[in-house]
């Protein structure tokens, strides 16, 4: 039997938490956007329009990177409060290389560490426990 790599992501605009399903003790990594509250105050000092250029093409960065790590996944369930799960999941639907990737988004509040975990872990084994039963 494969494997099935399978990653969630609780994310905001400005980190996102990495959370890899494993029979191990479960881990958070964190990412975090380059675009720091003190680039948004030096670059609204020059002008508005240079801080919102400036926010997009290193929020556009953070994507990527999240990106990178996703292609190493079968299966990924992106979630948190904000529209940045979704702004990620149309990116990542213009790019042929994620078509075979399965991405799932969920609307949640902030959690804890523990309760990011319970959400994964709650995702995906009640999601291959429905598989198992279709399949009989």
């Amino acid at each position: 039997m494969i494997v099935a790599k399978n990653l969630g992501i609780w994310m905001d605009h400005s980190s996102a938490h990495l959370i890899e399903l494993s029979n191990e003790p479960m881990e958070s990594t964190v990412l975090e956007s380059d675009f720091t509250h003190a680039d948004k105050v030096h670059s609204l000092h020059k002008s508005e329009k240079g801080m919102h250029n400036k926010e997009q093409h290193k929020q556009a960065a953070f994507y990527k990177k999240l990106g990178e790590i996703i292609l190493h996944h079968e299966s990924v369930l992106l979630f948190g409060p904000t529209d940045a799960k979704t702004e990620l999941l149309n990116i990542l639907l213009e790019d042929h290389r994620f078509a075979d990737i399965k991405i799932a988004t969920k609307q949640t509040e902030k959690m804890t560490e523990n309760q990011e975990h319970a959400f994964v872990r709650a995702y995906f084994y009640g999601k291959m426990h429905k598989n198992n039963l279709l399949e009989t």
